[in-house]
């Protein structure tokens, strides 16, 4: 198997994180593509994806998923025997579920269009619109109160363990130093959680 990723973008991160705490990066051959250069937006790589972003993992059989959530399912799935990361009963997988869509939507999203708006990285092909991205970046910075709020009595997001709410909490909570956001002192449970999560191997993948 292929996964084509760059490898400091968030989302690829949570993938190799995913493969990582499961055991299984051996299992893929990673690809890197350069975004600034636009090769995710030749005709080649929009056959494997026709939305042109990153990651897409590329079965044996030629078979292309794209979205990172759904590689992860991917994974889980075929994987059974290993350590279960979106849930190990039907609440678990919904709790999981209800945490991965409020932080791709409230933390996610808006770090990456912060990310976008603010630093013109992708303004060959897109306008920047400097007001949108500061309002982001202010919603990113409101999203990491309510989680250190959140983790005050916790050690994980959610269900008493590590679960892919986690590694996706954690990769937006690192990339977002790219909207000058850090996880310090002033946000101490979150600080506290993310240091815990920045010791474990998966980590440095």
């Amino acid at each position: 198997m292929k996964l084509y990723e760059t490898k400091t973008a968030p989302n690829p991160r949570r993938v190799r994180m995913f493969l990582a705490e499961k055991g299984l990066l051996d299992q893929v051959e990673c690809v890197e593509i350069d975004l600034q250069k636009g090769e995710n937006l030749t005709p080649e790589f929009a056959a494997k994806n026709p939305m042109k972003k990153v990651p897409v993992l590329e079965l044996d059989d030629g078979t292309c998923i794209a979205e990172t959530m759904a590689i992860c399912r991917y994974f889980e799935s075929a994987y059974p025997a290993t350590p279960k990361l979106l849930g190990d009963n039907a609440v678990e997988e919904a709790v999981i579920e209800q945490w991965s869509r409020w932080l791709d939507y409230y933390f996610f999203v808006p770090c990456g269009m912060g990310f976008q708006h603010t630093s013109g990285f992708f303004k060959d092909r897109m306008t920047p619109v400097k007001e949108w991205g500061e309002l982001c970046v202010a919603d990113t910075q409101k999203f990491m109160r309510f989680l250190d709020q959140h983790l005050a009595d916790k050690q994980f997001i959610c269900c008493d363990k590590l679960t892919a709410a986690d590694l996706t909490a954690f990769a937006v909570a690192a990339f977002a130093r790219v909207i000058k956001l850090r996880v310090d002192d002033s946000l101490p449970n979150l600080h506290a959680w993310y240091q815990r999560m920045q010791a474990r191997e998966s980590a440095q993948v």
